[in-house]
């Protein structure tokens, strides 16, 4: 007797694992100092723009203060484009009388 031919075995196709997706380099927003704004300007805006508490807030407006600057926020670099022009936009000190505008933020690229 004569076997019939065996059916051929399937082969499984193996996919290739989908690659993984890279993460965007963080960006630093980073707030400086001038001459023109009061802490509690800095307070309120960090606030409003940072969800900071106010004691996280003070701590950051007391560095930039002492130091010259200080992170804000460290995000994707769209984000902290975007936090820095609300810093831009915020407007003056409305408790001091000579304040032209609002504070000035540059972003930096996170140090790895």
């Amino acid at each position: 007797m004569v076997e019939a031919p065996s059916q051929p075995k399937s082969a499984v196709a193996v996919k290739p694992a989908p690659p993984k997706p890279r993460k965007l380099p963080p960006y630093n927003v980073v707030l400086l100092d001038d001459d023109h704004h009061t802490y509690d300007y800095v307070i309120r805006m960090l606030m409003k723009l940072f969800g900071h508490s106010w004691s996280g807030a003070w701590r950051m407006a007391r560095m930039v203060d002492t130091t010259g600057r200080v992170i804000v926020a460290t995000t994707t670099k769209e984000h902290a484009e975007l936090k820095q022009e609300q810093i831009h936009a915020f407007g003056p000190d409305p408790d001091i009388a000579h304040c032209a505008g609002s504070m000035s933020a540059v972003i930096e690229p996170c140090p790895a």
